[in-house]
């Protein structure tokens, strides 16, 4: 029977809804369907969700699926995978909400990890032409995120301006350090200087989690932030540490699974737990699978020396790149109708956007095209790819297949 009120009288805009009830193993069956075939990134993800859930299932309505993706956009995290464990909670509570995680999530993520696996054990497989090739196609990826986040998120001079400082400024302090320090500015930026109109009112989905339990979820993803640099202060060089600085990085990605590339990479390249070349050719061979981007820190953890890594690494690194995605969608969901009509946040957001097209574009030269681009060889392959995905617009997966082909070839 649908839960929600008749039509009759036609109820306020700003109306509370509850979504119809299902089970658990129903939110594992419809998302593992998704995680084995939803390939595109997180902008397709949101498309595959609405014709799933929206059209075809009748989870959510329109203008609630609108909110919540609004509200996912908002904050940092895997927007895509924010979406579906909302979707998960709101149909079948916290265990909907693992389920939903679970079944979009693991595919990628094993194959992933049988890859970097596959590389520990045939040191050969690392410096063939075919992982060349993905390293080459990951400058192409990038290059089409930096292009398309800059074009939807830099609309003025003022931010255009701020991309490009921002991105000076990484490549000036190359750490977690000048990445942070360039969002944060971003935000000041954002909230005192740029004008922006206000968002229009919309319904507001109940979602089952409280005013009091979204403040402790909010609380734990504070300290769980807070204690971070202390863990990797006290416990430099285990997996706690390592642990922590993934999920660091997941609690400060604006802008998509792109931008986590920046963030690993200062991470755990400088201390010698994964090398360039190792993780440029995940990187590239991430855009090849189904699912998020994000579980390329699942690939990171199983290619890291022992004793860390390994499926064990791998798995760990998972969890901690995603559970603060979980912790702040989960507790912002009771305060957000409020929240996203405040100027002062809506600014401080385009602020940090236009950070994030910096980060991405710094990137973009250190470490994705250093490490890949030597001859001119790899410039025309970079290229051709490159336009192959922004004017042919091929799927990605196709590209990925291809480049590795032209790697095993001709390198």
């Amino acid at each position: 029977m649908n839960a929600h009120p008749s039509p009759e009288p036609c109820p306020s805009p700003q109306a509370d809804a509850t979504p119809a009830k299902g089970s658990a193993l129903e939110v594992l069956g419809a998302f593992l369907k998704l995680g084995l075939t939803s390939f595109g990134g997180p902008v397709a993800h949101l498309g595959y969700f609405h014709t799933e859930f929206v059209l075809r299932r009748r989870w959510i309505d329109e203008r609630a699926y609108a909110d919540l993706v609004a509200l996912c956009q908002f904050l940092p995290g895997p927007a895509s995978s924010q979406v579906g464990m909302a979707l998960g909670l709101g149909r079948a509570g916290w265990w909907g909400a693992l389920a939903a995680w679970l079944g979009f999530t693991l595919p990628s993520a094993l194959l992933l990890m049988l890859l970097a696996l596959g590389m520990s054990q045939w040191t050969g497989l690392a410096t063939s032409g075919a992982v060349h090739g993905l390293k080459v196609v990951a400058v192409a990826v990038v290059a089409q995120a930096v292009w398309g986040m800059a074009r939807a998120l830099c609309p003025d001079r003022l931010r255009a301006a701020w991309a490009i400082a921002a991105a000076l400024l990484v490549l000036a302090v190359p750490s977690t350090y000048g990445q942070l320090a360039a969002i944060v500015l971003g935000a000041v930026l954002g909230r005192w200087v740029l004008k922006l109109g206000p968002l229009p009112a919309a319904q507001h989905q109940h979602y089952g989690v409280s005013n009091r339990v979204g403040s402790c979820l909010l609380l734990v993803y504070a300290v769980l932030l807070g204690l971070s640099p202390w863990l990797i202060a006290a416990y430099g060089g285990s997996l706690l540490a390592i642990a922590s600085q993934v999920f660091q990085a997941g609690a400060l990605v604006f802008g998509g699974g792109h931008v986590v590339l920046p963030l690993l990479q200062a991470s755990l390249v400088p201390g010698g737990l994964v090398s360039n070349d190792i993780l440029l050719a995940g990187y590239g061979a991430a855009q090849a699978v189904p699912g998020p981007l994000f579980t390329f820190a699942a690939y990171l953890g199983a290619a890291m020396p022992a004793p860390w890594g390994g499926w064990w690494a791998g798995l760990a690194l998972l969890l901690a790149v995603f559970l603060p995605g979980l912790l702040l969608v989960a507790g912002v969901l009771p305060y957000w109708e409020s929240l996203r009509q405040r100027a002062g946040v809506q600014r401080a957001m385009a602020g940090i956007n236009a950070s994030v097209v910096g980060v991405l574009l710094a990137a973009l030269y250190d470490p994705v095209w250093t490490s890949a681009i030597h001859s001119r060889l790899d410039f025309g392959l970079a290229l051709a790819a490159f336009g192959l995905l922004v004017l042919a617009r091929l799927s990605a997966l196709w590209v990925v297949v291809g480049a590795a082909l032209c790697g095993w070839w001709f390198f």
